[in-house]
């Protein structure tokens, strides 16, 4: 009884360690259910459905693995009401890209942090609940609105029906018919797509199809025998009538609705052949609205009683209109009727005579809605704050600064991932005064004087500077913490937390003068120039030895088309642009260089899976700006520990990228023996051969 009214998570992980973590983090607030890999997990969605308000999914399990749980769910639509968290200590970025591309909603990494999981889970299914009430706001605002706007077309074809002497379900019926004519036709056909919104509209306007019949007169209209030519005539002109009525309109002329009605009013009496009235309108000059209202039209006046003929059975009366006894039309269109005849009888029969919206009609015009240009302000905002946040990353990485944000409430660390891979731990440090890792760095006298000095800003005066040692990477050095506390806009106002950066005293004290600078960054892209690099290098090399280097040498494939197509000083972007790439690419502490012209140059201390590092170097360096595709060729040498001087190692890069343009450009290569001839007067060659 207990468990009844708490929302259920499934946990699919083949670990029992890590699912008994989370069920002790979880069991109190939800019920759990439990999956050892992923064919348990896709049975129990099958069972459960939407009785899950959320999975904590594991990637790695066997026999099925957790991407091909996300695949299960996109295939059978899980995905769109059940919400995944991906649990794992894999956070590469490839990876967690294809996961997101499935669908996944968040990420927590391994090993678990209790508020985080409790936070996230918490907030994740909330949201959820958010979407679905949303949802079903709009869905009952489109039911709604299908519901009055249907029963004012409906008042009005009743009584044309009424004054025409037929049943009242004439004009229903049409309706019926035209919606699942106009479904099955866009299934079958891509000439003909029809949008929710387009079939509704289509629909809703059959009812006035016969509207021009208010002005025949009565004894025309309801003649129980056969009309006479004249008499015909005046009836044949209900279609002409009843476009100009809706043309008269002062207002509307513009709407779908009303576009819609005139097309079908005029030309439902078309014939494919040609021989219809009142234009003679011939195939595909009919408007396809107007060729199924007619065939609509055809089938109700078969299958109904009037005071001059009997109804025909719905069977005699399909295979009258496929034996083209009653007009011709598109094969196409007759095809659609042939594949629709049992749902038309299964619809009329059930006494509703209305293809009623279904639930999952209405989801698809809700999906429709929400994502068309009436909310892109909303998309605008996330896009807009995606860049802030782009730029931020990107900014905060080119410092050289260990920024951080703090909040008081909960009390949580959150670095930028440079300044979190500076000091070796996670982004996010939950209640710093107790975390390990906060009082390695900082010791609790810092961090509780920090906290001291912050709580007695104020919002008038909210900077604080506090000089502190921390330790990092397993040396003490000197810093300056500089802080801006944060005020809530209450009366009293309430300290929130902080922003922040902490600078390394030393570094900062030294930074060159421009007049350095100017000697030793390059002009237009300000990465360092070759000579400057060139001597970091050779120090680097001279006072650590025995570090696993690599050097890269980078050629900006075709850049000579840049400025051919585009000019100079677009010329002169693209490699400002690069530059920047080169910059994103690597760590505070490598080395990037433009080395003159569209070649640049990196190096770098690597460590394991060097491989991986150097494609996703080069992956990243490749995309577009304004138009022109960058596309880089790469030479990569290493030394690997051995000794190497700064000649050899960038002549070997020079060899492999040489060997990379000649087999065919945008695509990198290690130096190996194989490049070793062309070494002649450097010799002998310390420099690691490399795989690809």
């Amino acid at each position: 009884m207990e468990t009844k009214n708490k929302s259920k998570i499934l946990i699919a992980d083949d670990s029992e360690m890590n699912r008994s973590i989370l069920l002790d983090m979880l069991e109190e607030e939800y019920e759990i259910v439990e999956a050892e890999d992923g064919t348990e997990a896709v049975a129990a969605l099958q069972q459960l459905g939407t009785e899950i308000a959320l999975v904590l999914l594991d990637i790695v399990m066997p026999k099925l693995d957790g991407f091909g749980v996300l695949a299960m769910m996109n295939k059978y639509h899980w995905i769109e009401d059940i919400p995944v968290i991906i649990i794992s200590a894999e956070s590469s970025s490839t990876y967690l890209e294809r996961a997101f591309e499935l669908g996944v909603t968040d990420y927590i990494s391994r090993p678990f942090d209790n508020l985080i999981v409790q936070r996230r889970v918490t907030n994740t299914i909330l949201l959820y609940a958010k979407q679905k009430r949303l949802f079903d706001m709009v869905a009952d605002q489109i039911l709604e609105k299908e519901k009055q706007s249907s029963l004012m077309i409906d008042i009005l074809s009743h009584i044309v029906e009424f004054r025409n002497g037929e049943s009242g379900l004439h004009t229903l019926h049409i309706h019926t018919i035209t919606e699942l004519l106009l479904r099955r036709l866009g299934q079958m056909s891509d000439k003909y797509q029809f949008s929710h919104q387009e079939i509704s509209v289509i629909s809703t306007a059959s009812a006035l199809h016969d509207i021009g019949k208010i002005a025949i007169p009565s004894e025309i209209l309801n003649k129980p025998g056969k009309l006479t030519p004249e008499e015909y005539e005046i009836m044949k002109t209900h279609s002409a009538v009843g476009d100009e009525m809706l043309e008269q309109l002062p207002f509307y002329q513009d709407e779908a609705l009303v576009k819609a009605a005139r097309q079908i009013c005029r030309w439902h009496h078309e014939r494919y052949d040609g021989r219809g009235y009142p234009d003679g309108l011939k195939g595909d000059e009919i408007p396809i609205a107007a060729q199924i209202v007619a065939l609509a039209d055809v089938y109700d006046a078969l299958t109904s009683e009037r005071a001059y003929k009997k109804a025909f059975s719905h069977e005699k009366a399909v295979e009258m209109i496929t034996n083209g006894e009653c007009g011709t039309f598109s094969p196409e269109l007759l095809g659609c009727f042939r594949d629709i005849a049992d749902d038309i009888q299964r619809e009329f029969s059930s006494g509703t005579g209305r293809a009623d919206l279904s639930i999952k009609e209405v989801r698809g015009i809700t999906d429709e809605i929400l994502h068309r240009k009436e909310l892109t302000t909303s998309d605008r905002t996330l896009r807009l704050l995606e860049h802030e946040r782009a730029k931020y990353r990107f900014f905060a990485s080119m410092s050289n600064e260990i920024q951080f944000e703090y909040t008081a409430d909960p009390s949580m660390i959150t670095l930028t991932d440079w300044g979190a891979e500076q000091l070796g731990v996670k982004e996010i440090i939950m209640d710093p005064i107790h975390d390990e890792d906060a009082l390695r760095i900082l010791g609790k006298d810092a961090l509780e004087g920090l906290g001291k000095m912050l709580r007695s800003t104020t919002p008038e005066n909210p900077v604080a500077k506090y000089n502190c040692q921390m330790q990092i990477k397993g040396e003490s050095r000197w810093y300056q913490i500089i802080c801006r506390a944060t005020w809530s806009v209450d009366e009293p106002s309430e300290y929130l937390g902080a922003i922040g950066k902490a600078v390394d005293v030393h570094t900062e004290h030294t930074r060159m003068t421009d007049l350095e600078r100017v000697a030793s960054h390059d002009g237009l892209t300000g990465l360092l120039n070759r000579s400057k690099a060139e001597q970091m290098i050779r120090d680097r090399l001279l006072n650590f030895p025995n570090g696993k280097y690599a050097l890269f040498i980078i050629d900006l494939d075709y850049f000579k088309n840049a400025n051919d197509q585009y000019g100079h000083i677009f010329g002169d972007h693209v490699l400002k642009y690069l530059a920047q790439k080169l910059h994103q690419s690597v760590r505070g502490g490598d080395v990037v260089a433009r080395v003159g012209g569209d070649e640049f140059l990196i190096f770098l201390e690597y460590r394991d899976a060097f491989e991986m590092a150097v494609d996703r170097i080069f992956h990243h360096l490749e995309g577009e700006y304004e138009g022109f595709k960058m596309s880089v060729s790469m030479g990569i040498a290493r030394t690997d520990g051995g000794v190497c001087d700064y000649e050899t190692l960038f002549h070997c890069a020079d060899q492999a990228l040489y060997a990379a343009k000649r087999g065919g450009r945008g695509q990198y290569k290690f130096y190996d023996d194989s490049m070793r001839h062309t070494l002649s007067e450097i010799s002998p060659i310390d420099c690691e051969s490399g795989g690809e």
